[in-house]
């Protein structure tokens, strides 16, 4: 039988496949359901505090019900990233996202190794930790474009054929540093572009990616760093 959550999450239904699954109820569904608000954010490529909130609180009733839910963790880890996307650093700081994000990913392969997602994601904290950061900051968390680019390796190692995650990869990195990156930018969004998208979301990455690359080649690097900083 048919999920609906899921045939609605597959059609970019973001808002009515959370719905479905919050009714549902259970770890499960509810960080099903936080996953499809997230999700909702990124299509709609601007940031709603409220919407980041009402995932974040998903996540955690679910983690209440099953403190070990890896889906939960990695939800979780995520909206606290997209919440400290609004933030100032020092506000980030203060609230230690950064540093609960990553344990949260970390506790996830610790506990399932081949989770491309937590990979994922582990990939593209890295990389923005240390364009807020600096040095500084990247020394503080212990981040580093090697452990990055492990992370990324590991993740299309898993699953070679993922638009989103190429593409947010290969934002990340031209927000960090375009002219020192611009290489492996232009090669993360080759894979973006060619990757097979089946998928609502993996199509309009894939647009992203390939508008983008136009953007790339007619401004200057620091324009290029802006407009990759502002995606998502």
């Amino acid at each position: 039988m048919a999920d609906p959550a899921e045939e609605a999450f597959a059609a970019g239904r973001y808002l009515e496949a959370a719905s479905i699954a919050e009714q549902a109820g259970g770890a499960d569904n509810l960080a099903r359901a936080a996953r499809c608000l997230l999700a909702n954010e990124v299509a709609a490529g601007a940031l709603d505090e409220a919407v980041l909130r009402r995932a974040e609180k998903l996540a955690r009733v679910a983690l209440q019900e099953d403190a070990d839910h890896g889906e939960a963790r990695l939800q979780l880890a995520i909206a606290l990233s997209m919440r400290s996307r609004l933030m100032s650093t020092r506000e980030v700081l203060n609230a230690g996202y950064g540093k609960t994000g990553r344990e949260l990913a970390e506790g996830v392969l610790e506990d399932d190794p081949s989770n491309v997602y937590a990979h994922g994601f582990l990939a593209v904290w890295n990389v923005e930790v240390l364009h807020r950061g600096g040095s500084l900051g990247a020394a503080w968390f212990g981040a580093s474009l090697s452990s990055a680019r492990a992370h990324f390796e590991k993740a299309r190692q898993l699953d070679a054929d993922n638009a989103s995650l190429c593409w947010q990869y290969a934002r990340a990195l031209a927000a960090q540093d375009y002219r020192r990156n611009q290489d492996e930018i232009f090669e993360v969004l080759t894979c973006a572009l060619e990757a097979r998208a089946t998928s609502e979301m993996d199509k309009l990455m894939q647009a992203r990616a390939r508008e983008f690359w136009s953007f790339a080649r007619v401004h200057s690097g620091r324009q290029i760093e802006a407009r990759a900083a502002d995606l998502l």
